[in-house]
């Protein structure tokens, strides 16, 4: 049986107060009506220039689902001349998580935990690190192409027990280990055991 942690969520955004009801209004129509096994919610200040905007990512795991909802807010361009706000939603299947990856940064004198990165793949968006081929004589000058490594990098999330508090972090921790769990053999999120 899952537990519903959809009710919790929506409180958080709301606390949150960061455009409440235009990210619960994402994050509704993309859950669309599926229960919440597990949920991160990461809010933002970011610097651009002489301005603060703030950013807000979502992440909730359904039965079946990742959810994404990013909102974000923009000073004005061409599109729209004056200050505005987008919400995007990604769902994917929790069947096409590729790889959850989990980075620990711990001190080397207390062994606290300082940062978590959560880094999520599911094969939409790749990175490509390429580096000159060398071979082992060290008197060839020959071009022997390019070597390299593609990483899938559909999505990061960094929490700091400095800037996020430390249990922020660990909720990360969390929400990745169900994560984890439910990509393990296709089960649904929430039904394990």
């Amino acid at each position: 049986m899952t537990i519903d942690h959809m009710d919790e969520l929506f409180d958080e955004v709301s606390r949150s107060g960061y455009y409440p009801e235009i990210v619960a209004e994402g994050l509704r129509d993309a859950l669309a009506g599926e229960a919440v096994a597990a949920y991160v919610l990461h809010h933002e200040p970011t610097f651009d220039h002489d301005e603060i905007r703030r950013h807000m990512t979502v992440l909730a795991l359904t039965p079946t689902r990742l959810v994404l909802v990013h909102t974000d807010e923009h000073p004005g361009d061409d599109l729209l001349p004056k200050p505005y706000t987008s919400t995007t939603s990604e769902a994917v299947s929790v069947n096409n998580v590729r790889s959850v990856v989990v980075t620990r940064m711990v001190t080397s004198t207390s062994k606290q935990l300082e940062e978590a990165v959560l880094t999520i793949g599911w094969g939409v968006v790749s990175r490509v690190e390429l580096e000159p081929a060398r071979c082992t004589d060290p008197e060839c000058d020959a071009d022997h192409g390019y070597t390299g490594t593609v990483t899938g990098d559909d999505f990061s999330l960094r929490l700091s027990a400095t800037a996020d508090g430390g249990s922020a972090v660990e909720h990360l921790l969390a929400f990745a280990r169900t994560l984890s769990a439910a990509t393990a053999a296709g089960t649904p999120a929430g039904r394990h055991g």
